[in-house]
């Protein structure tokens, strides 16, 4: 055969290129200009979940990512549609979320003439995806996809984009397969590991109070196994970002928690303390090391896939480039297994005196930090967490114990209201087993509660937890601390009733404001797989402590014992 004969859609292309690569769920809106990929999509495999706003579908794409390990996928059309991807987008960058994004586009003859619904979504998300294509010839659509996927999965993962015109969709082509890409291999292939390894361990071995640094780059590349045998190995504690969770086991001894902000106030003394501190996966971003203050009196040391993080902003001694997992295979064979009981114990003094702590004795109210350590102990640490941002959040992160990855979802780096709900919908998909449950604020839960809608179509079993201030609580907890009390557009006064709106999307609810009461209310909202919502009223002064505050550094770590003395001063 020949002609015609030989030739599909780019259309059609694409989806037999995504089901080639094992793509097996997306998550999507329909618009004008992506309606022929849409009408190949419901000819295929590949299980679409249709939501109710774009920003929805791509953090439930990285909620999948996240929760499998696998790329997720997202579909919008050209314009709005594409635009309302943009946050999501900036969301997976930030925090290294492997995401293919797939925009419909005007006709190639109308780009540029400001033609309904255009908008120029390649340029707009040239900063913040790791790759992005306008594809302007369907013969071009075989080597777009392959780079694309394979930079999204490939070194640090991140989001790519495919912005996909309506008439390039219609078009036929033969070239089903690239003949060659245009990008370098360095941009996808596995690095080799540069750097002496030798002296990296040796370093280790010469350390007396030597401490692991563990962030979400340890997700990443699966390093888990890894860094705990490193750390039992060397007898060394451990600390992690907030990216980092999941990644040793936080009811380990050698668990210090997370540090930073609102980290444990022992894990934030230990970077004070220790001689040592390698840094495995994490950024050394701001709202964890200082610049000039951060384990000032530390060898420092790090491990990453990305050279751009290599004395970005904190400077190291040590430096090993390449894939965690392999580079940390490479280092233990060197280890060796120093007697630090000394240090340890140290540790364990620090835990003890500095616990994480709050006032659960005056009333009847109902404390957060103390359910979330009952969901703790009634799931046994095995649910799958997803947060929003905000108060709830840091609760989640301090008083959750994870003990294996993938179990915690939030956004780190970029902070963005409105991601836990459809984060905890695709960790459901992608995780169906897992109990999942998304933990959100008052405030955070209204920036995507049209979300509930997709719960119900697809009768998925997601539990949504509100903690209920009726304010912005983080905002209100930095206006009464450093604003003297100025609670300037912080407080809501117009919630909706929140059971009613769960009860309107066919989801059983519950509200609850009374210690009493706890017992029953998590009776009701994990008796089974089922979807259920369940608002918890708790009090607008609660805070989160530990804290630093912000350009503080761990020397100026605020406890919650320091609360009296802090309303003294005023």
């Amino acid at each position: 055969m020949s002609g015609s004969e030989n030739k599909i859609t780019g259309a059609r292309l694409l989806i037999e290129l995504m089901e080639e690569a094992g793509i097996e769920v997306c998550f999507g809106y329909p618009g004008g200009a992506i309606l022929p990929f849409y009408d190949e999509l419901y000819k295929s495999k590949i299980k679409h979940y249709l939501v109710r706003h774009e920003q929805g579908a791509i953090h439930m794409a990285e909620g999948y990512a996240r929760a499998t390990g696998k790329i997720g996928v997202c579909i919008a059309t050209s314009g709005p549609g594409a635009t309302n991807l943009v946050t999501g987008l900036a969301d997976a960058k930030m925090d290294s979320i492997p995401i293919l994004a797939i925009t419909g586009q005007v006709a190639t003859s109308a780009i540029g003439t400001d033609a309904f619904q255009e908008a120029d979504i390649f340029g707009i998300t040239i900063p913040i995806t790791k790759y992005n294509a306008l594809m302007r010839s369907a013969d071009d659509i075989a080597r777009h996809f392959e780079e694309a996927y394979k930079i999204a999965l490939g070194g640090r993962p991140g989001p790519v984009l495919l912005d996909f015109p309506k008439d390039v969709q219609t078009q036929l082509t033969s070239v089903r397969k690239a003949s060659k890409l245009k990008i370098d291999a360095h941009h996808y292939t596995k690095p080799e590991i540069v750097g002496d390894v030798k002296a990296f361990a040796e370093a280790i071995n010469n350390a007396k109070r030597p401490l692991l640094y563990v962030g979400g780059g340890a997700i990443n590349a699966n390093a888990a196994e890894e860094i705990k045998t490193l750390a039992l190995t060397g007898n060394i504690p451990v600390t992690t970002t907030l990216m980092g969770i999941g990644s040793f086991p936080g009811e380990h001894p050698n668990s210090v928690g997370m540090l930073g902000m609102h980290g444990t106030a022992y894990a934030n003394k230990a970077v004070l303390d220790c001689d040592y501190i390698l840094n495995l996966g994490a950024r050394f971003d701001d709202r964890v090391a200082k610049i000039g203050e951060f384990a000032e009196n530390a060898v420092r040391a790090h491990i990453d896939i990305d050279t751009a993080e290599f004395n970005k902003r904190i400077d190291v001694d040590y430096i090993l480039h390449g894939d965690l997992k392999d580079a940390l295979k490479a280092v233990i064979p060197h280890i060796k297994k120093v007697d630090r009981t000394d240090w340890l114990k140290h540790i364990q003094t620090l835990k003890a005196n500095h616990p994480l702590d709050f006032d659960n004795s005056t009333d009847n109210k109902i404390k957060p930090q103390d359910f979330i350590h009952k969901l703790y102990e009634k799931t046994k640490g095995k649910a799958v967490i997803t947060t929003d941002v905000g108060q709830h959040q840091m609760w989640a992160a301090q008083y959750y114990l994870f003990n294996e990855p993938n179990n915690w979802l939030t956004s780190g780096g970029l902070g963005t209201m409105g991601y836990g709900l459809p984060a905890a919908i695709g960790a459901k998909i992608g995780r169906p087993d897992k109990t999942v449950i998304c933990i959100s604020g008052d405030g955070s839960i209204q920036m995507n509660i049209q979300e509930l809608a997709t719960i119900t179509m697809y009768n998925l079993g997601v539990k949504i937890l509100i903690f209920n201030n009726n304010f912005l609580g983080m905002v209100r907890q930095w206006q009464e601390l450093f604003y003297e009390e100025r609670f300037s557009n912080s407080e809501w006064n117009y919630n909706p009733d929140f059971v009613k709106v769960a009860e309107g999307y066919k989801i059983p609810a519950m509200c609850i404001s009374k210690k009493e009461d706890i017992d029953k209310a998590l009776e009701f909202f994990l008796k089974d797989d089922k979807s259920a919502l369940l608002e918890v009223v708790v009090p607008a002064e609660e805070k989160v402590f530990p804290m630093i505050p912000a350009g503080k550094s761990q020397k100026d770590m605020l406890e919650f014992k320091d609360l009296a003395s802090l309303k003294a001063a005023k």
